[in-house]
């Protein structure tokens, strides 16, 4: 993901909004997490929230890189 997006004619960088998103999608995992049961197979859950941001995160800037780019 290269550049900056223009959101009403103020540029935001590109990682700001993908950082956004992964922060949301995080929390609904969280969620389902917890209704599932699956935090009691771990002994530190903000130590797994922050594991699972960055995963997310890190499958957004692939998913949204452009062709070509090596990252």
């Amino acid at each position: 993901m290269t550049g900056e997006v223009s959101l009403f004619g103020v540029y935001v960088p590109g990682l700001l909004l993908l950082a956004i998103a992964a922060a949301i999608l995080t929390a609904v995992a969280s969620r389902l997490f917890a209704l599932v049961g699956l935090y009691r197979a771990f002994a530190y859950r903000p130590l797994v929230d922050v594991a699972i941001y960055i995963l997310i995160l890190g499958g957004l800037v692939l998913a949204f890189a452009p062709p070509g780019v090596a990252l």
